[in-house]
């Protein structure tokens, strides 16, 4: 099984997302993780409940630090942020490293209701990415 690590600031919107949905596309195949260079200590609820909309859930998991994965092996590295890439440290284990950045939706403004639209975008831009990245992997 190949590995991933998707790394954020925060770990709590965008690399949750990216971890639910990297194991869901991957079918098996990949194992994801994810984590902050600085770890807000919860997963964003507008990120659960996006992600729920997709039948995924994420309500278990947990905002985790980066150092915590620095020595392990991966296949991949994917920062999806950008202070997350200028924060990463060096990961010896990691066969490939790509920055793939999208907005933060914990910065959008207004209702939950408004707010979930932003999460809804950022969550598809991030599945429309890994199924890129799958898709050219077969």
């Amino acid at each position: 099984m190949k590995r991933v690590l998707i790394l954020c600031t925060g770990n709590s919107c965008r690399s949750q997302m990216a971890e639910g949905l990297w194991n869901h596309l991957g079918q098996g195949a990949w194992s994801a993780v994810s984590a902050g260079s600085k770890p807000a200590g919860y997963v964003h609820p507008l990120a659960i409940r996006a992600m729920g909309e997709l039948g995924l859930d994420i309500s278990a998991n947990v905002s985790k630090i980066l150092t915590e994965f620095v020595d392990q092996p991966f296949d991949l590295v994917v920062t999806v942020c950008d202070n997350a890439q200028e924060a990463c440290p060096v990961f010896p284990g990691a066969k490939h490293v790509f920055h793939w950045p999208f907005d933060d939706p914990a910065h959008a403004v207004g209702t939950d209701d408004e707010k979930m639209s932003e999460f809804r975008r950022v969550r598809d831009e991030i599945r429309e990415t890994i199924g890129r990245y799958l898709a050219s992997q077969n």
